[in-house]
């Protein structure tokens, strides 16, 4: 099960592995609200870096403050945590309830976690409708797993009535996001189209993909 998140994202990038942080300031900065330093304390742990060791359970409790203060971005991570068992107990029930409140925020993390665990039933009751219908949410966000995902559903016609086309367009997208694999899916999907459809897929696929740069101001 292929799941979406940003355990660990931020504090990779943040600063090289032999710095040594100040720990009890980053506390006291949680203690009074401060989400930065509550995130930073939740990554150190995760990755093992900033002067502290790895630590599963502490980053799940530093990362469960913040999902409890409404961080979207905590939520998703929180809730892979519980589906991976990592410092917490494997529960997908629970982790489903994290991804929920994410998702309800407009997570695409959340939202393709979701849509995963909606296609391939695992803790849930598989439902390929809720699936399409979160795995849409994510794609339009440009989340490029979720695009890839969506369009193998439009071409299995699972949650969805069966349509080529539209598989191919979602799946140009993420091949235009840079995702291999679903530029070598092109090449099976394309195969069952007319050179009318293929032109009408990819000019649409180019359409979003000016739309979303737009967006994002690239």
């Amino acid at each position: 099960m292929f799941l979406a998140g940003c355990l660990g994202a931020a504090a990779a990038q943040d600063k090289p592995a032999q710095v040594k942080v100040n720990v009890e300031d980053l506390k006291i900065r949680s203690a009074t609200g401060d989400k930065s330093a509550t995130r930073q304390l939740a990554e150190m742990h995760y990755l093992g870096r900033g002067g502290v060791e790895q630590n599963f359970s502490e980053a799940a409790r530093w990362y469960e403050i913040l999902a409890k203060q409404g961080d979207a971005r905590a939520q998703t991570s929180l809730g892979l945590m519980y589906a991976r068992g990592y410092g917490v107990a494997k529960n997908l029930e629970t982790a489903r309830k994290w991804w929920s409140f994410a998702a309800a925020q407009n997570d695409p993390g959340a939202q393709f976690n979701l849509g995963v665990i909606y296609t391939s039933g695992e803790g849930v009751t598989q439902d390929y409708p809720q699936a399409v219908q979160w795995l849409s949410r994510a794609a339009q966000r440009g989340h490029v797993q979720a695009q890839h995902n969506l369009g193998l559903l439009y071409y299995e016609g699972k949650g969805v009535e069966r349509d080529p086309v539209r598989a191919y367009y979602w799946l140009k997208i993420a091949a235009l996001q840079g995702d291999d694999v679903s530029q070598e899916t092109l090449k099976l999907v394309g195969q069952g189209m007319s050179a009318d459809q293929v032109r009408q897929a990819d000019n649409q696929a180019d359409e979003w993909m000016k739309k979303y740069k737009k967006i994002v101001g690239q």
